[in-house]
């Protein structure tokens, strides 16, 4: 069974459009002829839902018209809980995908109405653009134009509904903005990855104590068993952690530690923390020095020689009230004289 199994799976991903991707999920899409449900993708990748709401929904859309999706007769059908579920039909609710009310029966008997949209946006473009598509089959009906006395006494019938629908109509509102999933198609293109940073000068001291910290991964990671091509296509980033001060053990630590397993692509998860997490470069004597705050010049107090009032002045004297006092004698005198 399990080589049936392998077989189909290797056949089935040769028939895969396009080149494989060499990580994340692969999807094998096989269409559906019957007892399948139309998921769109604003549902499955909505930001704003939990897995359980999301999951949820697609439960009750699958569901057949008139099925009771009640918290207790969910539960029933669910491996979640009550409040899971409560909590989950809330998150629907809030989004638009769910909506409960009340509703009266003739015989005064009181019931609730689950309604549940499967596209919630959609609604309210049919009523925005109502307006602009019903113009559209008006040209078609028109081409009679033999009736110009009818058209005219029908003027004011025709300018009469329109007062009764403006105060009745209700502003519309505003369309939905599109969803955008937050991770993209498996289709779309990769941005290109940054280059591996390069040294200012690589000198050969540096180029060897690179190219030996390379060679020696293997004895802490026997994953990095790496080849003479690769060490030296790898050096001058390592040269660079070299030039910045970065201890040769703090190197080997960030390239070793926490590892993915399996490992499968030992030089591209070198090549990534090589630049990734590349540190800056020291900062110089110089730059580690506090700047200097702005000297402020504080105006000392002095004392008053007639009336010892305190003023601010950088020279000791008089204050202004006795300056003028001082200026108005001598120009009395002066006078006088």
């Amino acid at each position: 069974m399990d080589t049936q199994q392998n077989t189909a799976l290797t056949r089935a991903l040769a028939e895969v459009p396009g080149p494989l991707p060499t990580s994340g999920v692969i999807h094998i899409t096989l269409p559906h002829t019957d007892r399948f449900t139309v998921v769109g993708n604003h549902l499955a990748q909505h930001p704003g839902l939990s897995c359980t709401a999301v999951g949820l929904a697609v439960r009750i859309q699958s569901l057949p018209q008139g099925t009771e999706v009640s918290i207790k007769a969910l539960t029933a059908r669910c491996q979640e809980g009550e409040r899971r579920i409560a909590a989950a039909l809330r998150e629907l609710e809030a989004h638009g995908y769910l909506q409960r009310f009340r509703h009266r029966l003739p015989g005064q008997k009181v019931i609730t109405r689950t309604v549940f949209c499967n596209q919630p946006a959609a609604l309210l473009r049919p009523r925005s653009q109502a307006p602009v598509a019903a113009p559209v089959p008006a040209p078609v009906t028109v081409p009679v134009t033999a009736q110009p006395p009818a058209q005219t006494h029908a003027q004011p019938q025709a300018h009469a509904p329109e007062p009764d629908s403006e105060p009745g109509s209700q502003p519309e509102p505003e369309p939905a903005p599109p969803f955008v999933p937050l991770v993209p198609p498996p289709t779309a293109p990769k941005p290109p990855r940054p280059p591996l940073p390069q040294p200012g000068t690589l000198t050969p001291e540096l180029d060897r104590a690179a190219t030996a910290l390379l060679s020696d991964l293997r004895r802490h990671a026997p994953e990095f068993t790496l080849s003479e091509g690769d060490i030296h296509h790898l050096a001058p980033a390592v040269a660079t952690w070299l030039e910045r001060d970065a201890h040769p053990d703090t190197i080997r630590r960030t390239l070793t530690d926490d590892l993915p397993q399996p490992l499968r692509h030992p030089v591209k998860l070198l090549k990534h923390r090589l630049t990734a997490l590349l540190p800056p470069p020291l900062p110089g004597a110089c730059e580690l020095i506090a700047p200097a705050r702005p000297r402020v010049v504080v105006t000392p107090f002095q004392t008053c020689d007639d009336c010892d009032r305190a003023f601010r002045s950088p020279d000791p004297g008089h204050c202004r009230d006795c300056r003028e006092t001082r200026e108005h004698r001598g120009e009395d005198v002066r006078v006088a004289a």
